[in-house]
């Protein structure tokens, strides 16, 4: 009884552990997406003031016809296409929209594996361990399908888990935000 009691308690910490990873990497999907959504800004912000520039230039030269303005207008049309030449295979917009299904699978994995610690006391060891398994293989081919965070994501991640607690609320927290038919009182 004591080896299946240890069982039950490794495969309990199994579970928290994939769950932490699940977590984890959800939560650098998400902070992936928006850093790329600010380089994304950044670029077309800079887009437009190059094509303005440019514009602006060659308006100018047009109306006062001086050859400083063709000059500029030159010199800001040239860095607005090297700009765009260097960002023509990047498709950010693309690898957003990855980032953005990867963390809505991966919200119904962590959700998985918080009903199945849930249920844990009720099931038996067989049923654990083949629904472990089960999210397991659906968590294994999410990754193998999306792009990857990067370590900048990856740093965001831990400061908004450990310190900001991200993903979590306290219960006073969850109970604001219950309907007030459901809500516990501060005195109860």
């Amino acid at each position: 009884m004591e080896q299946n009691s240890q069982y039950r308690e490794n495969l309990l910490i199994q579970l928290k552990e994939s769950y932490g990873k699940v977590v984890y990497t959800y939560t650098s999907h998400l902070k992936q997406v928006n850093s790329l959504e600010t380089n994304l800004r950044g670029i077309k912000y800079c887009q437009i003031i190059l094509s303005a520039l440019s514009t602006g230039g060659f308006l100018g030269a047009i109306i006062t016809n001086q050859s400083i303005y063709t000059v500029v207008a030159g010199f800001f049309s040239t860095i607005s296409l090297a700009f765009n030449l260097f960002f023509k295979n990047f498709n950010i917009e693309n690898e957003i929209k990855q980032h953005i299904l990867a963390a809505d699978e991966l919200w119904l994995i962590r959700e998985k594996y918080v009903s199945l610690m849930t249920d844990f006391d009720i099931l038996n060891n067989a049923d654990i361990m083949s629904a472990r398994d089960v999210l397991l293989q659906e968590t294994y081919e999410i990754y193998k399908k999306t792009p990857k965070t990067n370590s900048k994501s990856y740093r965001k991640t831990q400061e908004a888990l450990k310190k900001e607690e991200e993903q979590f609320f306290t219960n006073e927290e969850l109970n604001q935000m219950l309907p007030s038919h459901l809500r516990k009182s501060s005195k109860s």
